[in-house]
């Protein structure tokens, strides 16, 4: 029984980097269609936060195997 609720806390600790993604990746089409001259900026930074919102999901996945 604990091996199952630690893949659903897996499955529902996925939806905050879902939508973290999301929400980068909104800012970034938004600021780009505002500014194409800064699309180089934006991009990096972008990027920058997508590995960090992903590597916090990796993080937990990892947490949920472990424990």
């Amino acid at each position: 029984m604990d091996g199952s609720l630690n893949l659903v806390g897996l499955g529902l600790a996925a939806i905050g980097p879902g939508v973290g993604i999301g929400l980068i990746f909104a800012a970034f089409i938004s600021g780009v269609a505002r500014q194409p001259e800064a699309r180089g900026n934006l991009q990096s930074i972008a990027i920058l936060g997508f590995v960090l919102a992903e590597a916090l999901f990796i993080i937990t996945v990892a947490l949920a195997f472990v424990l």
